[in-house]
């Protein structure tokens, strides 16, 4: 066969082909356009206006879409209403969460306040028993005096030492001899005190208005005990003449 005739032949064929690849793609066009159209509404012709019904078919669409967005409000507000709560529970169990450390911190304070003051008091106990272990317990043994002269005025003297009264053995001595010669029951009935009706009486020859005016607390209000009276005339002598050691004669 000669060569312009084949290709004259396959551009008929090559035409034929692209008619009806055409042909295939308009006839699918349609079937979509169709399927998109309700059944009830009418084709509408190119360039023709529009029927009542078509139109109505287009408004439906649209309001399926505010249908729909009607619908979601409820679900939206739903979900923020949810949100809230779930926020506030958070809130509410934070603050919770909040007042039990709180709680569990101040506890442990107090517990350890407690345990620092109980150590405290254990560790002043046991210095307090320290203490009470290096003092002598053992008593002192109280100061005896002999029943005579020579005691009478040695104990009479550390009682006028403790109460600030001045005199020394010696003086004190001295004037129980020149007085009474050491007799604690001696009395005079004749000087101008016993003219009186107050008789000097004791080791140291002491009227009663003088003793009891100056009597030592502690001692007999006996004026012939000799302790008693050796003080009581004694703190006269210290008021009168500075001392019983300074006293020579009657006083």
């Amino acid at each position: 066969m000669p060569k312009n005739i084949l290709n004259r032949a396959h551009s008929a064929l090559t035409k034929q082909h692209k008619l009806a690849i055409a042909g295939v793609a308009a006839l699918g066009t349609a079937a979509i356009a169709a399927s998109a159209v309700p059944s009830s509404a009418d084709t509408v012709t190119t360039g023709a206006p529009a029927t009542t019904a078509q139109v109505a078919a287009g408004t439906t669409l649209k309001n399926v879409k505010g249908t729909v967005t009607d619908q979601l409000a409820p679900e939206t507000v739903k979900l923020d209403t949810l949100a809230a709560k779930k926020k506030a529970a958070d809130e509410a169990a934070a603050a919770k969460q909040r007042a039990e450390a709180a709680k569990k911190a101040a506890a442990q304070k107090a517990a350890a306040d407690a345990a620092k003051k109980a150590a405290q008091a254990r560790a002043e106990k046991e210095a307090a028993s320290r203490s009470t272990q290096r003092v002598d317990l053992q008593p002192v043994a109280a100061k005896t005096y002999a029943n005579n002269l020579d005691g009478w005025i040695r104990q009479a003297l550390d009682i006028m030492k403790q109460r600030g009264i001045p005199g020394s053995y010696s003086g004190v001595h001295r004037n129980i001899m020149r007085e009474s010669s050491g007799n604690p029951m001696a009395i005079n009935n004749w000087d101008i005190n016993a003219i009186n009706g107050i008789p000097s009486k004791g080791l140291l020859q002491v009227i009663d208005p003088t003793f009891r005016a100056y009597h030592v607390p502690g001692t007999s209000w006996n004026i012939y005990d000799p302790v008693a009276n050796i003080t009581a005339a004694c703190n006269y002598a210290a008021h009168r003449y500075g001392s019983m050691d300074n006293v020579n004669s009657a006083y």
